[in-house]
């Protein structure tokens, strides 16, 4: 539990837990720029596969060679779509908002019985 701000001496500074926020900082940061480049690494690389699908679907003739590279294309298509899709929505981004979500719920539920109670 962390001492409150009327507990500290006058001579003691929240130097440490200020440390420890930026240091959580810096690493979502480092984080989030990491996961930046891999989804414009991920979006170049769709780029390019779906030009390549559409040169093949242009191609007039649909030999077996060129329909089973359509669908690794496709394949890689899917994997790449799972991986712009897949950290884009982590617990840690939507645990406010979910517990908003609970929170303002709850008390719309409470004030609905309420105000049910009084108008019944």
């Amino acid at each position: 539990m962390k001492p409150s701000k009327q507990s500290q001496q006058p001579g003691e500074t929240p130097e440490p837990d200020f440390e420890q926020e930026l240091e959580e900082v810096e690493r979502s940061l480092v984080s989030l720029k990491e996961r930046y480049d891999q989804v414009q690494r991920d979006r170049q690389e769709q780029a390019q596969w779906q030009q390549r699908r559409d040169q093949l679907k242009h191609n007039k003739s649909q030999t077996l060679e060129i329909k089973a590279e359509l669908r690794q294309i496709q394949q890689q298509l899917e994997m790449l779509e799972l991986n712009l899709e897949s950290q884009l929505f982590s617990w840690r981004s939507l645990k406010k908002p979910f517990w908003q979500v609970v929170r303002f719920g709850g008390m719309g539920v409470i004030i609905g019985w309420i105000l049910k109670s009084y108008a019944g």
